[in-house]
């Protein structure tokens, strides 16, 4: 994979927050805390749309239907 080199600027309080993580030995350096970062944020952003799609899917599927809590047990016994 290909690396493109940025250039970015931080608030100090920021700073401070990652040169911690790398002390604690979390991350090797500011890099590997970036790009860690990035990826869980495009994780969360894909479970996000999922999320959202499975929302939409259920509230199309209709109005909810009263389930017995006891049969649901019975049957998961039974099985």
């Amino acid at each position: 994979m290909a690396m493109q080199r940025k250039t970015i600027t931080l608030a100090e309080r920021q700073d401070e927050w990652v040169k911690g993580q790398i002390a604690k030995g979390n991350f090797a350096n500011d890099s590997e805390y970036l790009r860690d970062l990035i990826r869980w944020e495009k994780e969360y952003q894909e479970n996000l749309i999922a999320l959202r799609a499975a929302l939409i899917e259920g509230e199309k599927s209709g109005a909810a239907v009263p389930y017995e809590y006891q049969k649901i047990i019975k049957a998961a016994q039974e099985s």
